[in-house]
Order: structure tokens, then C-alpha cells, then sequence
């Protein structure tokens, strides 16, 4: 062997080396099999399994029935194969519009006429909106119908990653996948601040272009879903459904006088409001809440 031949081997070993970290790595195929429920993590562009949802039973979301039986059916139609629209939830906060997705999902997989294939439920954060199409990707060959669900959907300052959304919903090349359903949540119902729309028109060429560009995106849900503060009626409603859904026992005129000044000290009158005043009720009378 010659002297130029071991030095030969090592830059061609170096070279390999080089090459291989330039490769992009192969990413996983998402396994959507193991759960009904996921959570998009971004960094790794794979959905995440989630063995428990967090979510309310749907007779306890009282107050907001028109919406609740609009979802439902556009959800049914959906599990079954049948067109079915994007959806916003928007209005007050605390009025259950992140419950209603996560229970209606619940629902349906549960039902006594539960589609053959679970329907699935994807959680995508605010922030990685900018990720959907890759999400897209995955999950557009996949046999399962899938719910992706962005809670608290909005877009300030100089944020472009509406684009993103836009897209994918209706507007890119290859369209919103058969088996998917956008679901958002959101306390605006054009998902823009009015400052940001009023600052767009003063800046643009063209001022209403400007500010269509950013409103047409709210056009993309065919279901725009309105929640309203609730009545002192409504919320103990709410009030006692939890109670007597928990078995707590306690006089109906101390729940009563206790949930209003509860909703009195922090302004509102919400069903989140309403489960806040429920769990310091049951610490107060030891009872476990599963």
C-alpha cells in the first residue's frame, strides 16, 4: 500500500461523514392507530399521542344549545364521509367554545352511531400555524377523518402566518384534504385586531385590498359560531348542574348566594367562571373531583 492511499481513504471517509449529515433525516410515519387524539409538536413535524383528553361532557354545556346542535351535525356529516364546513367559534371568553370541540369529538367516537374509523383530533398550537401545511401532508393519505383544532386563533402586529392558513383552507394548489375539518376558537370573529385592520388601509396602495386580503380569512369557516355572555340565570344553571353532577351536597340557597358573589368579585358571568366557583366548593367539602 502506498503512503498516499491511507490519507486517500480517510478524506474519502470525511467526505461520507459530510454527506451523510447533509442528508435530511427520514422523519417517522405518524402512527394515528394508538389514540383519537393528538397534539401537533412542530419542532419534530409529528403529532403527539394524548392518552386522556381534558374535556367536559356535553350535558353540562348549558346555555349554548343553537351552536352545540350546529357543531354536532356538521361534525356527524363530517365522521360520515359527507361535505361538511370549516368552523369558528368566536365570542366571550369562558363561555365553552374550546369544551364544545373536545366534547363533540367525545361524543361522536362514543356514540351508539360512532363512524367505523374513530375520528380524530389534532390540536395545533397558535404559534406553529405557520407548520400546518406539513401536518397537511401527513395526515391527507390517511384513512382516518380528522378535527384540526386551533384554540384562541388570532393574529396581531406584523404576523404573516395567516398565509399559512389561508392556504391550506381553501386558496393552496392542492386544497383542504377530503378528510379533514379546520376547527378554531377565537374571542375575534375576523381574528384581527381593529387597530391592525385600520393600520393596513392607512398604509396600503390600495387600502381595501389591504384589509380584504386579512378579513377573507375569516370567510374561509363556512360556520361562524357566535358565543354571548351568559344571563345570572344561565350561569346557575351551570352552577348546579356541576354541583349535582359531582354529588356535591350543599344548600341550594348557599350555592346560589355563594356562585353569584363569586361571578360579582371577578366581573363575569362565564361556565368557567361557574367550574372555578364549583372545585373551591368541593375542596371546601373535601370532595374529590375526578
Amino acid at each position: 500500500m502506498s503512503a498516499a492511499e491511507p490519507a486517500t481513504l480517510a478524506l474519502l471517509a470525511r467526505i461520507a461523514e459530510a454527506l451523510e449529515r447533509l442528508t435530511p433525516a427520514v422523519s417517522p410515519k405518524p402512527d394515528f392507530t394508538g389514540a383519537d387524539a393528538f397534539v401537533w409538536q412542530a419542532a419534530k413535524r409529528l403529532p403527539s399521542p394524548v392518552p386522556r383528553v381534558n374535556r367536559v361532557d356535553m350535558a353540562l354545556l348549558r346555555g349554548i344549545d343553537r351552536v352545540r346542535d350546529t357543531l354536532v351535525e356538521n361534525t356527524e356529516r363530517f365522521a360520515r364521509g359527507l361535505p361538511a364546513n370549516n368552523a369558528l367559534l368566536w365570542g366571550a371568553r369562558g363561555m365553552g367554545k374550546s369544551s364544545l370541540v373536545k366534547a363533540v369529538h367525545g361524543e361522536i367516537n362514543a356514540g351508539k352511531d360512532a363512524p367505523e374509523r374513530p375520528l380524530k383530533l389534532i390540536e395545533i398550537h397558535r404559534e406553529d400555524i405557520d407548520t400546518l401545511p406539513d401536518l397537511m401532508t401527513q395526515v391527507r393519505a390517511d384513512p382516518h377523518r380528522f378535527i384540526i383544532f386551533c384554540d384562541d386563533l388570532s393574529f396581531d402586529g406584523d404576523d404573516t402566518s395567516y398565509k399559512s392558513l389561508k392556504a391550506v383552507l381553501e386558496g393552496g394548489i392542492e386544497g383542504r384534504p377530503d378528510n379533514v375539518v379546520f376547527y378554531a376558537t377565537s374571542n375575534r370573529r375576523h381574528l384581527l385586531p381593529r387597530d391592525m385592520m385600520e393600520n393596513e388601509r392607512s398604509t396600503a396602495i390600495n387600502p381595501g385590498e389591504a384589509v380584504e386580503e386579512k378579513v377573507s380569512l375569516s370567510d374561509r369557516f363556512g360556520l361562524w359560531l357566535g358565543f354571548h355572555k351568559c344571563s345570572q340565570d344561565e350561569y346557575l344553571e351551570m352552577v348546579f348542574a356541576y354541583a349535582a353532577h359531582l354529588g356535591l351536597e350543599e344548600d341550594q340557597a348557599v350555592v346560589r348566594a355563594e356562585a353569584l358573589e363569586w361571578a360579582t368579585t371577578r366581573g363575569a358571568r362565564s361556565g368557567r367562571t361557574a367550574w372555578q366557583y364549583i372545585q373551591d366548593l368541593a375542596g371546601r367539602l373535601g370532595k374529590q373531583i375526578s
